[in-house]
């Protein structure tokens, strides 16, 4: 029996059992681990239920027992069970290794009493058995005649089970008095207790099992073996069919836990169209994708929870290694490629604002198979699929999802919550197959244009951008990816920047520092669109500078402006985990929202400033409503300048008045100054004053005469590489040994080959984490001020190195265990990349 042969609504209930935070599992011993055998001393457990015992047992945060009615050294001896999983005999008044009862002398008395009364009722009745155990005596009638084993149960029932102090359970063909109160669901108490479960499941065939059924509520899960009435609800049929229900239980968990086989993070290559984005595994897997817009609940999620969080998986039937996946030149079209399959991969244009479309095209000589999988809302909604003639239609969800498909024969099947449809097909030389999902509509119509020219249009779009750009000496080609990846990031429908396409790409596998980037950061959406400006693209810059104004004029003053808004503009909500999600390689929790939009980050003002100081630089004029935003920036910075706050790194800890911070606010009074004097506006004096006063302030506070360096904030010793700012904003000439230590200082503490971590300090969160990418874009900036070009050369080449196939890069680098970490693609770390090959350049052009 397999899997696929248990109850739907069993399977389904398993797979959300599994994925509780502690989980306990109890069965019964006889009929339900064992099957039933005349002789009870010959009752061994089925193999393939001790191995899913024993496996269950090993994982974390599981718990397995087996609570049975005979003695405990009984089930030691014939289970032969490993020493993980816990015993309980004697219906629950016998514990092992960590629950030892100890009977009172009043107790033991009666347990005395009790076996010179049952022998004399059964010393003459031919196969009826006492089994004694430390607080109780079993009576056992199976091997009996019947009618002389009825007498016996009856002499029992009206006598000793009548006595003061004497607890009854009754089984099949056995009565069991006990010297203690206690029964199966009593133990099941404990033991929920003990190992602070957060749900339990128990499987048991007997009438004993029923007070263990009686006691499960809420998420628990309680599984009849066999026939007969029972308070559980579930039932399978036989004692076999119980290791079936712990091998499907074993694999939802493990996977739940540790999640499945993980393609390294930057080996994803990222789809875009202005709107929305989606990844795709190397061997051409949909593995992440949300709708509608990339800050709305994933339809796709495996990234983050396996194939049961949905994917559209296309691939050759049988010999199935890729041979590569590349980005059609200057586009953000993705071909990956078997030696006779290709499947290209992109998201429509030119759609309507609540459209996300994805073309699927499939190409060659060999049977590929298709599986389509859709999971909207993170898996929480049942997904139901319907075959039409042209393509499915998905049904249950608030969203009408379709996938046109004509000619493809799907087969659908369910896991009891979601139906997954699959197919084989077979492409032919100049026939490929074409699939479009289309989410937001339910027509399955043909598209008015050949697909053929959709592609070529979605190519062209990318490719003339493309052209429009400025692009360094130096690896133009991985700059132009970097430029097309931050393209990608930006909503143009908004103005809106995300600083990454993922939320919880773990910081450190298998850790909590799992965090939501697909929002608009003030301080990261400016510095996104400042280095495309800086590439000769403004229109990003022109469209997030009228998002932040319409944010703006939804506040009382600019000084209240919150570090992050969705990509519309409105105020995210509050930060929630999806616990039905293992996380990427098992890395919990997985959160959507991000509790940062509550924090004060006083840094973001001057990166809104340096962004229109740039901006008015290239087109050589200054417009009245950037001049506006500046003066909202400044405004907010008189207001707010010198409290303590969180700072760019967001700590989840008391706010400190950090240096970087600090810096920022000085960028914002000083680019304000120089941009209004150069472009003839009117700055009022005081800006000049607060610019010098928050200078000195820094000067003053920043430098730490114990350390020899620019600290993190003014309280403490502690190092950040973010401080480098002071010498990399000009607020000091970076010839100032005070700077030159300070990189020095900062190389020592935080650099670690070919990355540089934010800091080394206790930030209130467990755990570790990579060195950050954008952090060693800053200290090669601060080697080519300090005029050490070589190692500037030599960082920016291990950046390089770790860039994906595609020329992707996620947030972090492990230079440990030498792999890429945090959410993927990131604005920062492509920022920083495309700075310092321009930097470079420029350098290796003063030559």
């Amino acid at each position: 029996m397999t899997a696929e042969a248990l109850p739907a609504e069993l399977r389904r209930t398993i797979v959300q059992i599994a994925r509780t935070p502690r989980l306990l599992v109890a069965c019964d011993y006889d009929g339900t681990l064992a099957p039933i055998t005349l002789n009870p001393d010959e009752a061994r457990p089925l193999s393939e239920s001790v191995g899913a015992l024993r496996s269950l047992a090993a994982l974390h945060e599981t718990t397995t027992v087996v609570i049975s009615g005979r003695a405990l050294r009984d089930l030691a001896t014939l289970s032969r069970l490993p020493a993980e999983v816990n015993l309980v005999g004697s219906h629950g008044s016998e514990f092992d290794i960590g629950f030892v009862h100890e009977l009172a002398p009043e107790a033991r008395a009666l347990h005395r009493r009790l076996g010179a009364e049952l022998e004399r009722l059964v010393i003459d009745v031919p196969g009826v058995n006492l089994e004694v155990k430390p607080a109780s005596i079993a009576v056992h009638v199976r091997q009996a005649e019947y009618d002389a084993g009825r007498e016996v149960l009856a002499s029992v029932h009206a006598g000793p089970a009548t006595w003061p102090g004497v607890s009854t359970t009754v089984g099949k063909e056995v009565i069991e008095l006990s010297v203690v109160k206690t029964d199966k669901g009593h133990a099941l108490d404990v033991l929920r207790h003990q190992v602070a479960a957060t749900a339990a499941i128990f499987l048991g065939d007997d009438v004993t099992d029923e007070k263990a059924f009686a006691r499960l509520s809420g998420p628990d899960v309680g599984v009849k073996v066999g026939p007969g009435d029972t308070l559980a609800a579930y039932r399978v049929s036989e004692t076999a069919d119980v290791p079936v229900v712990l091998a499907f239980l074993l694999e939802e968990r493990r996977n739940w836990l540790y999640g499945q086989s993980s393609h390294p993070i930057e080996r994803h290559s990222l789809l875009a169209n202005e709107r929305s984005v989606a990844l795709v595994t190397p061997d051409a897997k949909l593995t992440w994708m949300c709708h509608p817009g990339a800050d709305a609940p994933a339809v796709f999620a495996d990234l983050l929870g396996g194939a049961g969080a949905g994917h559209f998986s296309i691939g050759p039937r049988h010999n199935g290694l890729p041979l590569g996946q590349r980005y059609l030149p200057r586009t953000m079209t993705v071909e990956t490629r078997w030696s006779r399959l290709l499947v290209t991969d992109y998201l429509e244009l030119d759609t309507p604002p609540h459209r996300t479309d994805l073309v699927r095209v499939v190409a060659g000589d060999t049977e590929a198979t298709v599986t389509f999988a859709p999971r909207p809302e993170f898996g929480g909604v049942p997904v139901r699929l319907a075959v039409e003639a042209d393509g499915l239609q998905v049904h249950g969800t608030s969203e009408p999802f379709v996938l046109r498909s004509p000619g493809v024969q799907w087969t659908i099947t369910s896991d009891g919550l979601h139906e997954t449809a699959s197919a084989v097909i077979r492409p032919s030389a100049g026939n490929p197959i074409v699939f479009e999902l289309r989410c937001g509509t339910a027509e399955l119509d043909e598209h008015e244009s050949p697909e053929v020219e959709r592609r070529a249009r979605a190519g062209r779009y990318w490719s003339e951008w493309a052209a429009t750009l400025k692009l360094p000496g130096v690896l133009p080609e991985l700059v132009l990816r970097s430029a097309l990846t931050l393209r990608g990031l930006v909503n143009t429908d908004t103005g809106g920047v995300l600083a990454a396409a993922t939320t919880s790409l773990p910081e450190e596998i298998g850790g909590v520092r799992n965090w939501d980037y697909r929002y608009c950061w003030i301080r990261d959406a400016a510095m996104t669109v400042r280095e495309l400006v800086h590439l000769g693209s403004v229109e990003e810059a022109e469209g997030y500078l009228t998002w932040l104004h319409g944010v703006l004029g939804t506040l009382a003053g600019p000084e209240w402006l919150h570090p992050l808004y969705t990509l519309s503009g409105s105020v995210i909500g509050a930060e929630a985990t999806i616990e039905s999600l293992p996380g990427y390689a098992g890395s919990r929790p997985v959160r959507v929202g991000n509790l940062a939009n509550h924090q004060v980050q006083l840094d973001v003002f001057g990166p809104v400033v340096e962004l229109v100081s740039t901006l008015a630089e290239v087109r050589g004029e200054l417009r009245d409503e950037d001049w506006q935003m500046v003066q909202a920036m400044v405004e907010a910075v008189s207001q707010r300048w010198d409290e303590a706050d969180h700072g760019i790194w967001e700590e989840r800890h008391v706010p400190r008045h950090r240096v970087y911070s600090r810096v920022m606010c000085w960028v914002s009074m000083d680019r304000g100054v120089t941009l209004g004097e150069r472009h003839g506006r009117e700055v009022p004096p005081e800006w000049k004053v607060l610019r010098d006063k928050i200078r000195a302030d820094v000067l003053d506070h920043g430098w730490n005469n114990e350390v020899q360096a620019f600290t993190t904030a003014y309280d403490g010793t502690d190092l950040d590489a973010a401080s480098l700012f002071v010498g990399l904003s000009g607020l000091i000439d970076p010839a100032d040994e005070r700077f030159q230590q300070t990189v020095t200082a900062i190389e020592a503490e935080l650099r670690s080959g070919s990355t540089v971590y934010r800091y080394r300090r206790d930030d209130g969160l467990p755990g570790g984490e990579g060195g950050f990418h954008i952090c060693a874009a800053w200290l090669i900036e601060a080697y080519l001020l300090a005029g050490r070009r070589d190692e500037a050369e030599e960082l920016f080449a291990q950046i390089v190195d770790a860039t994906g196939p595609t020329g992707l890069l996620p947030e972090q680098y492990d230079p440990v265990a030498e792999r890429s970490l945090g959410n993927y693609p990131q604005a920062y770390s492509h920022i920083g990349l495309i700075r310092c090959a321009n930097l470079l350049a420029e350098y290796q052009g003063a030559v």
